[in-house]
Order: structure tokens, then sequence, then C-alpha cells
């Protein structure tokens, strides 16, 4: 992507009179937005947003101008302050944007507009953090390339290509030979395509102390310059060194040395150092060294990793407990369920969990497949995923804009390992981890599309998800912590989302069509991503599920399984129209008896609305009966006393011609 200069904006006049012309139209927004349900991060954020509309010769004019706010308070006057408009706020000297970023916002406004759901941090990031006065900082964070549509404020290519592991990994598994389930397991555990680093050999010990980071620079073997930093901080006297290899901006090329435990022509080694004996800078310092480019070119950053560092980072980290890990540890009983779980798969063994537990002897290549590349991502990944959040939250510092870089950053990996590098910037269906999984499980249960009504399309689960993320990250860079928690709070529940919906769908193949031992692997692997969360809401509906779909289940009722789910949707924070039902996309409608569910409050009030109406008709028929009867018996006691209310001969038809026709006695 073309990174565009920064333009300064010359709004002086142009923008008081645009704000004159739009009050009445902003103040309907306004109207809008405040009968909307917003969070309390959303409330608590007021802020205004330049949505610029360069025309075709111009990327300087300003056509529209929205002011978007969220009243904290309750109260009437306050939120009445916020309603008045202050020109003097956008002095042309503070006014800066660029054509990437009025996209961004332009996108997001036309694609919420209808509900007034805008991306809070793509509006407030373009004016709020101008006024905090961080240009420097901000124009480093536009000028990174997106990641599924999400805008990260720092450089985290590396970590999106965490993804490759997973597609080198699947891709070995589906070979189905003794051969490649070894190199899928090594890739696995060594990895291959992040975090790339060289295990190099000095003739002669290091001088003297060299810093984590300290730039390094070598020659690949045709010669040309390999840029590098440290590892780690190392010692004098060391010789065996970790140098990493320099990573780019552009995802496309982010790194050009690539070998790790990868096979074939996944290995790629036209950047790393030269063979053999060779020379290297390092700090300055020049020094002789020897390795073997295709053995000693090693990676830090391993999807086995992703599990068997959990206990050092969440178990005992700074903000512990965390809750969502926590549901798993206390579960599976161990930090490193995750990794068990792959390896006694890889093996065809069973797992020694306190609950949940497998033994995948009873699978072959087939089953076992499924075990592993939906383990790796939906365990592995999926947890690392929260876990990289969670880091962002445990350095976030409270009210401060210009020291949250680190937040941000980590909040950058997190978005990463959730979405990958292959989905690309546009987040189309092609990626390996969970924003691929949200995208298929919508298509299965027509949750697509921003309304999540659509069986194509992105998944509205993504659509939500990004509008998180971006929310989440103005909320670190604005030091708004407690806000950023409730974010990551909510984006966690949502990323369960398509656990149950796989689940859901297995359960159902394996129940009503046949499934085999594929399915069956498919349900065991997607309730064992979930099952820990479920256990924390209601132990027996875990159990209940589990029963279902564990491996080796001698039966499976699917509407046992959607029940037991269903009954814990609102201890999980979710709700039936986010699982939606199970499509069938040949009859055009719904599996029977898989459409959503209806939550348990609609159910009530609509239960307490029936019964209230029942009441007043009953009420209302009671008294005309009571009130007919009466002038029954009033008519007959009449009757009885020679003068009836309806005399002979008061009724006549005439004929056409006025002649009498008939007399009723």
């Amino acid at each position: 992507m073309d990174t565009l200069p920064w333009q300064r904006i010359n709004v002086g006049s142009t923008l008081r009179r645009s704000l004159l012309r739009e009050k009445t139209r902003a103040g309907h927004t306004l109207k809008k937005a405040s009968r909307h349900k917003w969070d309390s991060s959303q409330r608590s954020l007021c802020t205004s947003a330049l949505v610029l509309s360069p025309s075709s010769d111009s990327d300087r004019c300003l056509k529209v101008l929205y002011r978007v706010c969220w009243a904290g308070s309750s109260s009437k006057s306050a939120f009445a302050r916020h309603h008045s408009f202050h020109p003097r706020r956008y002095a042309p000297s503070r006014l800066f944007i660029t054509i990437e970023s009025f996209a961004a916002i332009k996108y997001n406004i036309q694609r919420h507009h209808s509900t007034m759901k805008f991306s809070i941090s793509l509006l407030a990031a373009s004016l709020a953090t101008a006024e905090a006065g961080v240009w420097g900082n901000l124009r480093r964070r536009l000028s990174f390339e997106k990641v599924a549509t999400y805008s990260p404020g720092s450089q985290v290519t590396d970590h999106c290509a965490i993804d490759r592991d997973q597609r080198a990994i699947e891709v070995e598994l589906a070979r189905k030979t003794n051969e490649s389930w070894e190199n899928a397991q090594q890739i696995y555990l060594q990895g291959g395509n992040s975090k790339s680093y060289a295990l190099i050999t000095l003739s002669e010990p290091l001088r003297s102390n060299v810093a984590k980071g300290t730039s390094v620079t070598g020659k690949n073997a045709d010669g040309n310059e390999v840029a590098g930093k440290m590892y780690d901080t190392t010692s004098s006297g060391t010789v065996n060194v970790k140098i990493q290899y320099a990573t780019t901006d552009v995802q496309d090329s982010y790194v050009q040395c690539q070998v790790g435990a990868l096979v074939g022509e996944d290995i790629n080694m036209s950047g790393c150092f030269a063979d053999g004996e060779n020379t290297i800078n390092i700090g300055g310092e020049v020094y002789t060294y020897t390795y073997t480019a295709a053995t000693e070119n090693k990676n830090g950053r391993t999807i086995a990793g992703f599990s068997t560092q959990l206990e050092d980072k969440l178990k005992n980290g700074p903000g512990a407990p965390y809750a969502d890990f926590e549901y798993f540890r206390k579960y599976y009983g161990t930090s490193d369920y995750a990794d068990q779980w792959v390896n006694a798969a890889f093996e065809g063994g069973r797992t020694s969990f306190t609950n949940g537990n497998a033994d995948f002897s009873q699978y072959g290549m087939e089953g076992r497949e499924q075990i592993i590349k939906k383990g790796t991502a939906y365990m592995n990944v999926w947890m690392y995923t929260i876990r990289e959040f969670e880091d962002a939250l445990d350095d976030c510092k409270r009210g401060c804009i210009n020291c949250n870089d680190d937040p941000v950053h980590a909040w950058d990996e997190g978005v990463c390992f959730y979405t990958g590098s292959l989905e690309g910037q546009d987040g189309a269906p092609s990626g390996y981890l969970l924003h691929q999984l949200a995208d298929k499980r919508s298509l299965n249960f027509k949750t697509g599309g921003p309304d999540g009504t659509d069986v194509d399309g992105q998944s509205k689960l993504n659509y939500d998800l990004m509008d998180e993320f971006a929310l989440g990250n103005y909320q670190l860079q604005s030091g708004n912590c407690p806000s950023a928690r409730k974010t990551k709070e909510r984006i966690a529940q949502l990323m369960y989302i398509p656990m149950i919906q796989g689940s859901l769908r297995y359960a159902y193949k394996v129940d009503k069509l046949q499934g085999g031992e594929k399915e069956k692997a498919e349900g065991a692997a997607f309730a064992a991503a979930v099952l820990p969360r479920v256990h924390a809401a209601n132990s027996d509906a875990a159990a209940k599920i589990y029963n279902n779909l564990r491996v080796g289940a001698s039966s499976t009722n699917h509407q046992e399984v959607k029940e037991a789910f269903e009954s814990v949707y609102p201890q999980l924070g979710l709700t039936c129209a986010d699982i939606g039902g199970l499509w069938n996309e040949a009859t055009n409608s719904y599996y029977p008896g898989m459409g959503p569910c209806t939550d348990a409050s609609t159910t009530k009030v609509v239960t307490e609305t029936n019964s209230t109406l029942a009441i007043a008709l009953g009420t209302t028929f009671g008294v005309l009966f009571a009130l007919a009867l009466i002038a029954v018996l009033y008519m007959r006691s009449r009757e009885k006393q020679g003068a009836p209310v309806f005399k002979a001969g008061e009724l006549e038809f005439k004929t056409e011609g006025g002649e009498e026709e008939a007399d009723f006695n």
C-alpha cells in the first residue's frame, strides 16, 4: 500500500461555515446516538470527528462534518453541553488527516450509519489524538498496513505470520504419511515463519556485554547486506549468539529467512546470513563466525509455545488471575492443556486431564488430523490471543496519552494472532486462524453480514470484533484502561461463538447425517475448545456436551447438546441471535430442530404480555356476558308482569310501494 504524505488542511473559514450549515443535521444525529443503547465504555467517550471527502482533484476538500457524542453522565445539562460546537477547537494549525485515514473513517460511517454504531477509534483518533499534541506518534501509527481491515499502531507483520506455520502444519497433515506427520509435529514445535533468528558461533568470545536489540549486520550468500539485532542481552565471553532477523512493514516481504522446521518450497534462505565462515558486525565490532544455514536458522515464536508459555505468562502474570485462562486451567487441571491435547493426538495416545480427557488411539489419521489442526488453531492460538490482550491491559497506564505504545503493540499482536497474515488487508476469506473460522461458521449458521442475517460474505462476528479491536486500540492510546478492560471482556465473550457453532454443527452431523470418524473428531475438537467456559457456568451442561461429543462417545444426541449450550448463553454473555441456527443451503431453511433459539428474557416478556392480554380479554368478555344476562332476566320479568319490552305491532315491513307486508306478533 502506498503511504500518502500528510497534508495540512486549511479549514479556518470553511470549517466555521460548515459547522453552521451542518448544525441541524448533527443535532439529529446526536438524538439518534443518544437513543442507541451504547455500552459504558462508549458512553464515556465524547469526542468530535471530521469526516473528509476529498474531491477528484484535491485531497483537502472538506465536505461534511459530524459531531458524535456519547455522554457518560445521565444529567441532561451535561449531555446538552456536548451538543454545542466549538469551531475554535479546530484551528488550522492543529488539523491533519490523510486519504488513508479518511477512507477508513468514511467506510466505517457508511457501514454503520443506519444504527449509529461507529468505529470509535477510527473516528476519534484523527482529532482527539491531535489535540493531545502527539502528531509524531500518530503519523507512525497510521503508516502500517491493515490487518483484515484493522489499523495497527505498530509493526506486527512478523507476529501475523504465525498463520503460515498453521498452513504448513495442515499441508503436511493432509499428506497422511508417517514422514509428513513427523514434519507437521516439528513445525508445530519449532516453527519456521515467525521471529526468525540465526544461532551463530563466534571464532572469539564477545569482547563486551551486548544489549538486546543492538544492531547487527552481515551478508547473505549473494553478498548482499542482511540486517538483524541481538535476540537477547548477551554477556561478554559468550561465543554462541542469537541474532534475530530484521522485519519490514510490508507483510508480503516481512522477512527473507524462513527455515526452522519447514520443508520443501516453504523454506526461504535468500535473506539468511551466509553459510560457513564469514564476518559479522555486532554493535560496531567485527567478528568471524561459523554456522549452517539449513539447521541453525530457528524461530522464537511457535504455536506450541503459545501453550507451553502460559504457565509463566498467565498463571504467574502480573494481572493474575485471568478469567478465561483460569476457566481452562481449572477444568483441564494444567496450564499447557492445548499442547498436551495436540501432542497426544500426534502420538495416538491419551490425555491425563482433570476433566475432558480423550483417548486418540480410537482414531486413525483421518480423525487425528482434525483433532490436531483444530487444536493448534482453536486452543493454542485462541488462548494466546487472549493473553496478548491481557498483556496490553497489564501495561496500560491510566490517563497517559504518550506512554502506552507498548500496550498498543501487545493489543496489535493479539489482533494478528486472531487474523493471521493470509487474510490480507481486507479480511477476505483466505486464512487459517480464528478470523477464517468465524467466516466459515457464519455461512453454516446464517450469521453473515453486518446484521448477522446473511449466508455469505464476512461474518457479523468479524464485523463486531473488528469494531471492538479498534475501540480497544483507541482506549489504550488515550489511557482509558478501565474501558479497555471491558472491551477485552466483550472480545473474549464473542470469541467463543464459533466454538459453540462448530460443536452444534458436528453434533447434528453425527446424530442425523451419519457423520463418520472425521465428523466425530471435529465435534470433539470444537467441544474441547469451549467446554471449560461452559463448565464454569454450569457443570451439568458441560457434562452433557462432553458425553455427547467426547472422543469415543457411544452416541450423540444433538438436541441435548443444543439445549445444554442454550442454557448457559446468558452466563456467557451471548444471545440466540449471536449463535444463529444450522442452515441448510439446499432447502433454504434451517435443519429440523436446529433453528435459532429464543432468548429467555424475550420469552419472558412475550409470556407476560400474552398473560396480560388474556386477563384483559377475559375480563371484558366476562363483563359483557354479565350485562347480557341481566338484560335477559329483566326482559323475562317484564314479560311475566304483562308488560313486555317489545310489544306486538311495533315492527313492520312494508313493500316498496309502501303497503303493509307483514306484522310480527
